[in-house]
């Protein structure tokens, strides 16, 4: 896979894309929270649907929480995770 940095451009993309947020998802910290910055359930679904699309990856059910998509930091490690081996 990519390295950090091009896992998080592609999350931001993502973000740009589909979460709504009333900050520049290019510009947000990893670490800043996203439903914080605007993002909606709603929204969060549709972030995930286009991860899933951009890293050819399926969020299992365990997967399907908040906590996950909460920063693009935590995004990553579940990107990570999915991607691993």
């Amino acid at each position: 896979m990519t390295d950090t940095a091009d896992i998080d451009a592609q999350i931001r993309t993502v973000l740009k894309d589909h979460a709504r947020l009333s900050k520049d998802a290019l510009t947000l910290s990893a670490d800043e929270d996203l439903y914080q910055a605007g993002m909606t359930s709603h929204a969060s679904v549709n972030v995930m649907l286009g991860l899933e699309g951009t890293f050819d990856i399926e969020f299992p059910d365990h997967m399907l929480k908040r906590n996950v998509f909460n920063t693009v930091a935590t995004i990553r490690t579940a990107v990570l995770e999915l991607t691993a081996g």
